[in-house]
């Protein structure tokens, strides 16, 4: 079991590419997506000093609070509510440059300034999940992260 990530590089590509390998290995001999998800977040946390990474699972009409790292967060999320419900409910990722802006944001911590919201499919492509990363700067989420984190989620296995 891996007890240090090495990220390595200065560009956030070069940080992403050096965290995947390291993910698969450290998820690849565990079937439990509780531990998984747990890891995943601290890995990420750890690796991009986030404000908040964490996932929350579609359970009937609303989003619950899964595993997570960073402070104190929301519980429940209703569908089409805040970034989290409407990534789900659109079924797209969803960035948000400054989350005072976003019309119906959550304001699970008043610390957080930007958000990526990423939907999580299972065998049947319904949405089951959505990872939530959120910064303390605007601006912070890009297409490279999309891309990057989309790759990271395809990991666990639904």
């Amino acid at each position: 079991m891996a007890e240090n990530l090495e990220i390595k590089g200065n560009t956030k590509e070069e940080k992403y590419a050096s965290l995947i390998p390291q993910l698969e290995a450290l998820l690849q001999h565990e079937t439990d997506v509780i531990a998984n998800m747990s890891n995943l977040c601290a890995a990420l946390k750890y690796s991009f000093n986030f404000l908040w990474v964490g996932f929350y699972f579609v359970k009937g009409n609303q989003l619950v609070l899964g595993p997570f790292q960073g402070p104190i967060a929301c519980t429940r999320i209703n569908k089409g509510k805040g970034v989290c419900g409407t990534a789900w409910d659109k079924n797209e990722t969803i960035i948000v440059d400054d989350v005072d802006a976003f019309p119906g944001h959550i304001a699970c911590s008043s610390l957080s300034k930007s958000e990526i919201v990423i939907p999580l499919h299972n065998q049947n492509n319904e949405v089951v999940a959505v990872l939530d990363i959120d910064s303390e700067n605007l601006n912070t989420f890009d297409k490279i992260d999309q891309y990057y984190l989309t790759q990271i989620i395809s990991i666990l296995k639904l």
